[in-house]
């Protein structure tokens, strides 16, 4: 009973040591299935799946890194975002494969909501941790949450929905950014940081996908 209390004390604590690249993982596994079902949208085979996730979950943070001179790359270091991209795409098959879900693309923005909140505070983050200014660190978390949905809609041909449907997407995460700004100001505990400003954008943006918010379009 006491070696189990202490394991779960073990485990408990390296989660908190460890709760923003815990949260970064959930983040690049919503991206992977938000990629996933575009792409089984679109009727791609297996590979074409896996390659339009893998674009969808790692490219925003692989600009990031590239832009923060970060090596390795965070999913070379950690190599089971890769295994986790493939089982989840061998998963979603199956499933869908045998309950036959419809696969509308309301559904696929429900993961990619999951996210952006998640990428934009982590990468804000990590841009301050890299002694970044203010602005630039916040920059550094739309990019963090953008660019791989950008990758996503051109691999599968369309015009990028972060610039062409209205809706809050990179307005939430450059609002996002700065609380993570403010909260990194007043000490907070970098776990604690990212997962408050991760969980804010999240539900704006998911309030935003179910009343149909929208930004100002341009008129000519």
């Amino acid at each position: 009973m006491f070696n189990e209390q202490v394991q779960r004390i073990s485990i408990a604590a390296w989660i908190v040591a460890n709760g923003t690249l815990v949260m970064e993982f959930m983040g690049t596994l919503a991206f992977a299935f938000s990629g996933l079902l575009e792409a089984a949208r679109k009727k791609f085979d297996v590979v074409g799946m896996a390659v339009v996730a893998a674009l969808t979950a790692f490219g925003g943070g692989t600009l990031r890194d590239i832009l923060l001179d970060r090596r390795p790359f965070f999913w070379v270091q950690n190599e089971f975002y890769i295994w986790g991209i493939l089982i989840l795409s061998l998963a979603l098959l199956i499933f869908v494969s045998r309950t036959r879900m419809e696969l509308t693309e309301r559904v696929m923005q429900w993961p990619d909501a999951i996210g952006l909140g998640i990428f934009a505070a982590s990468g804000t983050h990590l841009a301050l941790v890299a002694n970044m200014p203010p602005i630039i660190a916040v920059i550094m978390g739309v990019i963090t949450s953008i660019f791989g949905g950008v990758a996503r809609d051109v691999a599968v041909n369309q015009i990028p929905r972060a610039f062409s449907d209205h809706q809050p997407y990179a307005v939430i995460a450059f609002a996002g950014g700065w609380v993570v700004v403010i909260l990194d100001l007043l000490n907070f505990a970098d776990w604690l940081t990212v997962l408050v400003a991760a969980a804010a954008m999240i539900v704006v943006r998911l309030l935003a996908i179910i009343y149909g918010w929208r930004v100002p379009a341009w008129r000519a």
